[in-house]
């Protein structure tokens, strides 16, 4: 579990770090609109790794009691960033 909550925060923050070189060059834009103003902050990524940071911690308190939702939720958390991260990275090709 102490890998896949790795793994999660780092898919987070390599998103924040794709998403302000592509927005840095006017290659695509921030879906969401709550973080849409903050990207080109100096504090975007900042809030990215600590937001990432949180969520593991909950996840593995969650873990402590509920093993198996907290895999399962994980789990599908590592996915779906993969895939953000994956299509982030298809703007550069």
């Amino acid at each position: 579990m102490k890998y896949l909550l790795s793994l999660l925060v780092i898919f987070v923050v390599l998103d924040g770090i794709l998403t302000r070189f592509l927005i840095d060059g006017d290659l695509a834009r921030e879906g969401n609109p709550l973080l849409q103003r903050l990207v080109g902050e100096d504090a975007f990524l900042v809030i990215k790794a600590v937001g990432a940071l949180l969520c593991a911690f909950i996840l593995w308190d969650i873990y402590k009691h509920f093993p198996r939702l907290a895999r399962v939720v994980t789990w599908c958390c590592v996915i779906f960033y993969s895939g953000i991260v994956l299509w982030n990275s298809s703007f550069f090709l």
